[in-house]
């Protein structure tokens, strides 16, 4: 039969033939041209409306907020930023300098001893015009005194208390129940006692002074000559690590001005170190109880996170290792 056509019909047979084949290709190359046009359209559509989204929005600026915040905590302000103030940077006192103090790290406690020797230079030195409103002789018991001592210690001391069977008020020896005394009767007592100056009380003077112990310490022994070009005005004491300089609290500590139990040399940096950490704890009693609690429940929540994740994995491991087979179902006509 083939032998029988014409060469003509033979070519436009193979012609027809090649133009199905560049057709067949032309439209496999469209198909995937468009299927890439498509999953690049739908990715870019996904990207846009990651970006455009309220959520995302939302997200960014809090993640940059918080991290300006945070850095602000750090360094204090922001490299790129210049700040503006009323004052100079003198007016607010020579940043202190960062000391190791023996309780500073995550797992370290107080020093008790130093408490002790702390609460020493406290009752005999600063409790003259300083307070201690927040702190009872109870609370030195365990701490820094047993609870005899400190039942001593309290029986020095006497209390105005009552009223009794005839309506008058009393005075009686303390009790472990009483807090420390204050120097004072009252505010404008205090005023008049110190040139119209208040003495803060110290019950929380390490968490409201920027810079805690550290602050404290430095101040305590920071008393230095003025240096010239600078006046400080009669009555008032010069101190660079005080807001403006002047503090009307004259230099307080010096050496060998208590004689410590333990036999510790009483040095300036001594007194001042023992009570700044008497203070650090009178501000945060918890202090070791609370580092104590912490690390039992590091360990607890270490422990349930592990169990937890010990059982997902064994309910879990049934589900993820499973395999599914599909038997199609025969064609009983073939």
């Amino acid at each position: 039969m083939l032998s029988r056509l014409p060469v003509a019909a033979l070519k436009s047979q193979s012609a027809l033939g090649a133009s199905r084949s560049t057709f067949s290709a032309f439209r496999t190359r469209a198909t995937s041209q468009v299927r890439f046009a498509s999953s690049s359209s739908a990715s870019s559509a996904t990207l846009e409306s990651l970006f455009t989204s309220r959520a995302s929005l939302i997200s960014a600026t809090l993640f940059s907020a918080g991290s300006i915040a945070w850095y602000s905590h750090l360094y204090g302000s922001l490299p790129f930023i210049g700040e503006v103030h009323a004052n100079s940077l003198a007016d607010d006192g020579l940043h202190p300098t960062a000391y190791p103090w023996s309780h500073k790290g995550l797992f370290d406690s107080f020093d008790h001893s130093s408490i002790r020797r702390g609460f020493q230079v406290y009752r005999e030195v600063c409790a003259a015009c300083h307070s201690l409103d927040r702190i009872a002789w109870r609370n030195l018991v365990g701490v820094s005194h047993s609870a005899d001592e400190a039942r001593l210690l309290a029986e020095d001391l006497e209390y105005t208390d009552g009223p009794d069977d005839k309506g008058e008020m009393f005075q009686r020896p303390g009790k472990l129940s009483d807090y420390l005394p204050s120097p004072y009767p009252n505010e404008e007592a205090a005023r008049a006692g110190n040139g119209g100056a208040l003495p803060p009380d110290l019950s929380l003077i390490i968490k409201a002074r920027h810079g805690g112990a550290d602050y404290v310490f430095s101040l305590l022994t920071g008393y230095i000559d003025p240096p010239a070009g600078v006046e400080i005005r009669e009555g008032m004491n010069y101190n660079p690590y005080f807001p403006g300089g002047a503090i009307s609290m004259e230099r307080v500590l010096w050496d060998n001005l208590v004689e410590y139990d333990d036999g510790t040399p009483a040095t300036t940096s001594q007194m001042a170190k023992d009570v700044v950490t008497f203070l650090n704890w009178a501000a945060e009693p918890e202090h070791d109880e609370r580092k104590k609690m912490g690390i039992k429940a590091v360990i607890l929540f270490s422990a349930l996170f592990a169990v937890s994740i010990g059982v997902k994995r064994f309910k879990w491991t049934v589900i993820k290792n499973r395999k599914m087979f599909y038997n199609p179902p025969k064609d009983l006509n073939h």
